[in-house]
């Protein structure tokens, strides 16, 4: 069955006081500027020549520069940039070295570390100069340095996850899947260093590495209840043609969903049960008064003209359940257009004549269609298993949409009357949300690991975000998330095609900075 998507709870907070424009991840502060997200950077060891790291806010990535004979045996040499974490944690980051270097075993990645030390404790996911990836770790202070060498030849791609004493390497060619390496156990102490590194492999040279997509991510517990407990979000557009993520909001609470309006001035996103204007050229959020929709979950969408918007409110005239009504796009009392719930809005017709809605009947979620004069309801699937997420082409050709049908959930398309329904995507992944670029050419979608029930979308778990053409061929990966419900529900793309917007998600202080207590 599909999920309930209520995203308010009892005594609903604002986030007025949260505007926050962030650097990757944290706040751009006085004095922060030349470090990003991290607390300090520092060379470790006895570099001959001193490493530096440049962090550029407009693109938000990090220049970083070191020599250092190794890291390996029992001591190390290289450039560190770190923040202090405790718990569990994810970093990720796309690793580009710059230039051919001198060395085919210059390093570059991520580290844990239990110290400064020269011959400290860590856990390091590591890229070489000649492709080589690996996961190596020294467990004791000055003890010999070990690898588990990853299957991936020079991925650009890098997580390194800690779960306890537990430490999972990821490695990605871009726009492929992850592979992932484990080492069960590493007791570094509870709090360590975290960061970024660089390594020449020769201490009478520099190396320099690009560090883009930075992340630093607090997972949700492993005992929060969906749709109860929730964790900090963080609003993200991707530029499609470099695949640069910039992080341009941050709040503790909530948010979820982003709708790009036409005009390319603005987006919505909901957040507690409210509508949420977020103002592009500004980076301030004003609430849309919406009357008496304050129960408002992530199913909304601006037409295609932007003129109005179309919500998924819980009516308590019906049971609380979800019902789709529009409403003029800056505001206003929102006329109700479904007769009965469960009704989840997710797409206008081009002609703004009519709007699609997974609608949940005796049991059976289905696409249904309905016209926003008449208000009569028309049922456009009828198969075994959950139909959700349909989307209108911008020429109106098509309702794309995605389905469980085939056993696994999967991008499908039919013409608007339900007829002619075909597969558009075949692999292991489980697919949500189609939404189709501005020319109608391409289209980008959320994918779940195949060990997530078909017909569930949760929240808080690694997820792709990818894109393929309307026509067929296979998915590549654009962004590499931890998120889920409320990523990308609804169509984000912008005017132009060139950016979508999502939402990520990890633990947050109201700064922006991750929350680790």
């Amino acid at each position: 069955m599909k999920k309930n998507r209520m995203l308010y709870s009892q005594g609903l907070k604002r986030e007025f006081s949260l505007t926050i424009i962030i650097s990757v991840m944290g706040v751009v502060a006085a004095g922060q500027a030349a470090t990003g997200i991290f607390e300090h950077h520092a060379d470790i060891g006895d570099c001959q020549i001193a490493g530096d790291m440049v962090y550029d806010p407009g693109n938000q990535t990090c220049l970083m520069t070191g020599s250092g004979e190794n890291i390996w045996f029992d001591r190390d040499q290289f450039h560190f940039a770190w923040m202090r974490m405790k718990g569990d944690f994810i970093l990720r980051a796309r690793v580009d070295f710059i230039g051919k270097g001198g060395h085919a075993h210059r390093k570059a990645g991520l580290m844990v570390r239990a110290g400064t030390g020269t011959g400290a404790p860590h856990v390091s996911g590591v890229v070489h100069g000649d492709g080589l990836a690996s996961l190596q770790y020294r467990t004791r202070p000055g003890g010999m340095t070990a690898e588990i060498v990853s299957g991936n030849r020079a991925p650009g791609i890098l997580q390194l996850e800690r779960k306890g004493d537990r430490y999972i390497f990821s490695t990605a060619m871009p726009g492929e899947p992850f592979i992932a390496d484990t080492l069960p156990a590493a007791d570094l102490g509870d709090e360590v260093l975290a960061g970024i590194f660089i390594c020449s492999h020769d201490n009478s040279v520099t190396e320099s590495a690009l560090f883009s997509n930075v992340r630093v991510i607090i997972p949700a517990r492993e005992d929060f209840i969906p749709y109860k407990d929730y964790i900090g979000s963080r609003l993200e557009i991707l530029e499609l043609e470099t695949g640069l993520r910039k992080v341009i909001y941050s709040s503790p609470l909530s948010i979820q969903a982003p709708n790009w309006s036409p005009d390319g001035k603005y987006l919505v996103y909901t957040c507690e049960g409210l509508l949420y204007r977020y103002d592009l050229a500004t980076g301030i959020p004003a609430v849309i008064p919406s009357d008496f929709a304050t129960r408002n979950n992530n199913d909304h969408v601006l037409s295609f003209d932007g003129k109005r918007m179309g919500i998924s409110h819980h009516a308590e005239d019906d049971e609380g359940r979800s019902n789709v009504y529009i409403m003029p796009a800056g505001g206003g009392i929102p006329e109700r257009i479904t007769r009965t719930g469960p009704s989840y809005f997710h797409g206008w017709s081009p002609d703004g004549r009519y709007l699609v809605f997974t609608g949940g009947r005796n049991d059976q979620y289905d696409i249904y269609k309905i016209s926003t004069s008449r208000k009569k309801e028309i049922r456009l699937t009828d198969t075994p298993g959950l139909d959700d997420g349909p989307e209108f082409s911008p020429g109106g050709e098509y309702i794309y949409f995605n389905s469980e049908r085939s056993g696994t959930m999967k991008i499908w398309r039919m013409k608007p009357d339900g007829s002619d329904p075909r597969q558009i995507t075949f692999d292991e992944f489980n697919d949500w949300f189609p939404h189709i670029s501005p020319d109608g050419s391409q289209m980008v979608f959320l994918s779940y690991q195949k060990e997530i029930r078909p017909d569930d979308h949760p929240f808080y778990k690694h997820v792709y975000i990818r894109e393929m053409p309307v026509t067929g061929g296979k998915p590549g990966i654009i962004a590499y998330v931890y998120g889920g419900q409320g990523t990308i529900n609804v169509t984000s793309w912008s005017p132009d095609g060139k950016r979508i917007a999502f939402i990520s998600n990890s633990a947050l202080n109201p700064d922006g900075s991750p929350d680790i207590e």
